[in-house]
């Protein structure tokens, strides 16, 4: 049996994911009508039409909104578990950050503070493998790295250090402060340059600050960090 990160959901969540089928590939059929660079290697095939679907585990619902991390006066409580998956740029990655037990936890904890740092769905798309996926693993057990329980466990394994090595332990996050992310250790900090924040090290572009709630902010990449 292949590995399908609809496997870690529960029955009734998984239910609900198989649902959004269609609206991913609509919003993924929107970023791929923009003229894009094509990746390097001819034979890779597309992250979405490889992994079926693979979406967020509930619809976006609109354009990104700033959710002020407290209304003066009001005391708002909307925390990034609320708002990842509202901009469908990056519903590629809200996805994977969902079906991942421990970082998505974190993003429903008032106490730790987050900077998400989400790579654009193209920015996923034009990976040169799959972020579950490990050559590490295939050079050891060949083809089927991935197939079986073992299999499901091991791409768990890899999805989450992918998505950990996208998480910022704090926020606000100054210019120049190196952090370790979630998962790694490898300091990480951002500059701005001709008025643009660039993650540091890679220089990867910041498009925007998607929203600003309670605890944290989420930040929309160009690119994807160095997760390996």
């Amino acid at each position: 049996m292949k590995f399908t990160p609809y496997l870690f959901l529960a029955p009734t969540a998984a239910i609900a994911l198989s649902q959004l089928v269609h609206p991913l590939h609509r919003a993924a059929s929107d970023i791929q009508k923009q003229p894009q660079a094509q990746p390097a290697d001819h034979a890779q095939i597309p992250l979405v039409k490889a992994v079926g679907g693979l979406g967020p585990a509930m619809p976006p619902s609109g354009a990104p909104q700033a959710d002020g991390p407290a209304n003066a006066g009001g005391g708002s409580s909307v925390m990034l578990s609320d708002v990842m998956g509202r901009d469908k740029s990056i519903n590629l990655f809200a996805g994977f950050l969902r079906n991942i037990e421990s970082p998505s936890q974190r993003l429903d904890d008032p106490a730790r503070n987050t900077t998400v740092l989400a790579p654009l769905n193209s920015a996923i798309e034009h990976l040169p493998r799959k972020p579950w996926e490990d050559p590490k693993d295939y050079s050891a057990l060949g083809a089927n790295a991935y197939e079986g329980e073992d299999g499901q466990g091991r791409a768990q394994r890899n999805l989450r250090r992918f998505v950990e090595a996208h998480l910022i332990p704090t926020s606000p996050w100054p210019a120049d402060e190196k952090v370790k992310p979630v998962g790694g250790d490898t300091e990480v900090w951002w500059e701005e340059k001709d008025g643009v924040k660039r993650i540091q090290p890679g220089d990867i572009e910041v498009v925007s600050v998607g929203s600003t709630v309670v605890n944290g902010e989420v930040w929309i990449l160009k690119g994807v960090r160095n997760y390996t």
